[in-house]
């Protein structure tokens, strides 16, 4: 479980390095994108048969690191939608 937690951090780390541009998120909201991207990328690897979803693999890894990306993508145009709202 510990492992699981670094892993998202590093995938949620690694996306906010990825991304161009200043993001708003804080630690704890690219910890959280990073764990739900590990569980998609770990669960798109397992249907493509390269191993369980906990398991570290090189594919499950590029697809949780994508993930990520997407999912702080989104994230920050909530993040702005609501910025801008309030102006």
């Amino acid at each position: 479980m510990i492992g699981f937690i670094v892993a998202g951090l590093i995938i949620g780390a690694l996306a906010r390095l990825i991304k161009p541009g200043k993001q708003q998120l804080g630690i704890l909201a690219t910890l959280a994108l990073g764990l739900v991207g590990s569980v998609i990328g770990g669960t798109l690897a397992n249907l493509l048969g390269t191993g369980d979803i906990f398991e570290l693999n090189v594919l499950g890894f590029i697809f949780a690191v994508i993930a990520a990306l997407l999912l702080i993508g989104v994230a920050e145009g909530i993040t702005q939608k609501r910025h801008k709202s309030v102006r």
